[in-house]
């Protein structure tokens, strides 16, 4: 690793101006520390003075923000982020998602406002943030008891149709106290001539237990809720997982090797169009 930081050194003293077409030689390196393990040397040279300009790129550090947060060091995850900002490094929109849920993890006033700050300067500049973002948004607000606000964001949510969008509505309804609105999303989540093919709203069973204790003083509510919650259970339609692991679940990627690489049309060595650096070479 030392021999890879002092070439990093080298390159970056002697190739500060010049450029290689579209490649960046900043996510090589984070890789390489996410591979070994070695986040304290990735968090030590992005953060490094002499090296502004060696990780010019979002992805860098998204990779190191990502290797963080992984590990549970929130508040390192944080302050990639802060140096990211103060680079002028442009986000992209799995920065966003990396920065809500570094902001959910720590749930403070603090991190509630870095990341209600960061959604509006986002969209100020008509940037389209993904509804895993906006996710962790809401979920935030709602830990920190801004149901108004959880209630705001998860409105612009666009097509709130999943498991997560799902169970946060119900959380938005159980801290709003609209215990009748409440009952009434899970009664039509058992019912409808749904087709086998069409998949059934599922919620978590943290997120049920939570509503059942809301209702309870209600006798007539209880009730309900209880004919309700047999019927999701023989449905299948509740699952073990808490939110925090909806939230944080990682889905698969679904685009097709393909389809990726007919993107890449310029040949990194070359900066020439493929077509012309495969002639050449």
């Amino acid at each position: 690793m030392e021999l890879a930081k002092k070439a990093i050194y080298r390159y970056h003293a002697e190739n500060r101006n010049v450029t290689f077409g579209d490649y960046k030689f900043g996510p090589l390196f984070m890789r390489l520390c996410y591979e070994l393990d070695l986040e304290e040397s990735a968090l030590e040279l992005i953060k490094d003075q002499h090296l502004r300009g060696f990780f010019s790129d979002s992805t860098s550090f998204n990779i190191l923000m990502d290797m963080l947060f992984i590990k549970g060091r929130y508040s390192s995850a944080l302050e990639v982020l802060i140096e990211m900002k103060n680079q002028d490094v442009k986000f992209n929109k799995d920065t966003y998602v990396l920065a809500f849920a570094i902001c959910y993890k720590l749930n403070s006033p603090e991190s509630l406002k870095i990341c209600t700050t960061l959604r509006e300067e986002a969209l100020i500049k008509g940037e389209v943030l993904s509804r895993r973002a906006s996710c962790f948004a809401v979920a935030l607000a709602l830990n920190q008891n801004q149901v108004a606000k959880a209630t705001s964001i998860f409105s612009q949510i666009m097509k709130p149709e999943s498991v997560l969008c799902a169970n946060l509505k119900i959380l938005i309804h159980i801290k709003a106290n609209m215990l009748k609105a409440l009952i009434q999303i899970l009664k039509d989540a058992t019912e409808g001539n749904l087709s086998k093919f069409v998949k059934r709203p599922e919620f978590s069973e943290e997120v049920l237990a939570k509503a059942r204790e809301k209702v309870k003083d209600v006798p007539a509510l209880l009730a309900r809720f209880d004919e309700i919650y047999e019927k999701l259970q023989i449905s299948g339609q509740i699952t073990t997982y808490t939110l925090d692991t909806l939230l944080c679940h990682t889905p698969g990627d679904r685009k097709s090797h393909m389809i990726l690489l007919n993107k890449r049309t310029v040949s990194h060595r070359t900066c020439q169009p493929l077509n012309q650096s495969l002639w050449a070479e």
